[in-house]
């Protein structure tokens, strides 16, 4: 059966119950993405000392390794998608992307752990761009924003799920454990996503004129989707695509390479233990997380209404106040020493002040999922929204997750002989940079989205 034929005889999700459903099941899987994505932050001292490995080569292994067939596999996919189940291949990439994180537990050496974490990205290619296009089917325009924020909560609750579950697991029975354990969960989970959600009617929920656009109105229900060509000369020229992509990307270099080196921070420059690091950690992804997912769809939602330009304008702001949050939230112990001397350091206060510090830059890091991804979705017709994604994602991850995990270990390494044991710290220092870069970049957006914009 083709997408367009799957898309008429799918019937519309009139029906807010289930809607929600659908929504749930998406969070639960782009959950077990990012468990499966970032258990590898909280395993890098281990895994480290088992493959006798420096920050430079744990940055290839937690950012190359994953990134390179993610993203480039992404397009293909996410082809795919425009033209066949969405749901079917979500499924599919759940089980492969699972499949190979249980079989990273059994890996016995450097190369063998760097292709299974490539097995990784190649299932992961498949698993946001077609649920980006099932959710705006599923919610109506001035739902989007929030709706699709609420399917970035995946993102710190895999964040916390893997740090605390990996952290623990990797603590009490080895790193192996860790990985095997949650890579089965993710097969188990598969079925219930094949079997109980549907693909809706593509652009469905849309205004008439979307349907209009591309394909011609002519025999709509053998219509072709349209070719990969076709999307890419209808999004790649429009400024507001790679002024989001590329101000997203920016963000993205910290926001995964800070992520991922942050527990090793903690357990460096904090003395935390790894199970400490655990707990400490998941905390501030979650409480952050989930905050500033949530506050950055609903205030693009409201303000949007106004001025389309809200939606890459709310971000930029968030990005300009995270850099300054950072380095007080990493420097916790020198606030506390000004306040009362002789009480900084790593004490208890140090470490409790760090922590709601760190919940500030967190939540904002993450603002930008709601809004952006909206905004992404509305610059081509319904037929094209997967494969639009997919290259937004492309570009975003490629940079992000390949540049970012790298990034921050090259230059631990770099500034090693002059900082010693503080280098990571000084490493995300460098990096805040990149928060300005993607906040001039989301103001440029803000002044041609409308332009771009598909009703």
């Amino acid at each position: 059966m083709t997408a367009t034929d799957a898309a008429v005889a799918a019937s519309p999700p009139d029906r807010p119950g289930y809607r929600y459903y659908v929504l749930a099941v998406l969070i639960l899987v782009y959950m077990l993405n990012f468990l499966d994505r970032q258990i590898i932050g909280i395993l890098a001292t281990p895994l480290k000392a088992h493959f006798n490995l420096s920050d430079t080569q744990f940055g290839l292994l937690g950012g190359l390794a994953f990134a390179s067939v993610y993203s480039t596999l992404a397009i293909p996919l996410a082809w795919l998608a425009d033209r066949f189940s969405r749901v079917w291949i979500m499924t599919g990439a759940l089980a492969v992307w699972s499949g190979f994180t249980a079989l990273c537990g059994v890996a016995g050496s450097f190369g063998q752990l760097f292709l299974f974490r490539m097995g990784v990205g190649v299932g992961e290619a498949g698993g946001v761009a077609p649920a980006y296009s099932l959710i705006s089917d599923y919610f109506p325009r001035h739902q989007r924003a929030r709706a699709l924020a609420a399917y970035a909560f995946g993102i710190p609750l895999g964040t916390a799920a893997g740090t605390l579950v990996g952290g623990v697991l990797a603590a009490k029975f080895g790193w192996q454990t860790a990985f095997i354990a949650v890579g089965l969960l993710g097969v188990l989970v598969a079925p219930l996503l094949r079997l109980t959600v549907r693909d809706p009617k593509r652009g469905g929920l849309d205004a008439p004129t979307v349907a209009a656009v591309t394909p011609p109105p002519a025999q709509p229900a053998n219509v072709k989707a349209p070719s990969f060509g076709s999307v890419c000369k209808t999004v790649l020229p429009k400024p507001s695509f790679w002024l989001l992509a590329l101000g997203a990307a920016a963000s993205s270099v910290c926001g995964y390479g800070v992520a991922g080196w942050l527990p090793s921070f903690f357990m460096r420059s904090f003395d935390l233990t790894l199970i400490q690091t655990s707990w400490y950690y998941s905390g501030i992804a979650l409480i952050g997380g989930i905050a500033g997912i949530w506050g950055g769809g609903v205030l693009a939602d409201r303000l949007g209404k106004a001025s389309k330009g809200a939606y890459p304008l709310v971000p930029a702001i968030a990005f300009l106040i995270s850099a300054p949050c950072f380095l007080l939230a990493m420097n916790s112990g020198w606030l506390i020493e000004q306040v009362l001397p002789g009480g900084g350091g790593n004490s208890v206060g140090a470490l409790t002040l760090a922590f709601l510090i760190f919940l500030i830059p967190t939540g904002l890091n993450l603002t930008w999922l709601g809004p952006i991804t909206a905004a992404v979705q509305h610059l081509v017709p319904a037929p094209m929204r997967t494969t639009a994604s997919a290259l937004f994602l492309l570009i975003n991850n490629l940079l992000g997750i390949a540049v970012g995990f790298y990034y921050f270990g090259f230059m631990s390494d770099l500034l090693a002989p002059r900082f010693g044991e503080e280098s990571l710290r000084w490493a995300i220092y460098t990096g805040l940079g990149f928060y300005v870069l993607s906040s001039i970049l989301l103001i440029g957006a803000s002044w041609t989205l409308k332009k771009d914009w598909v009703e």
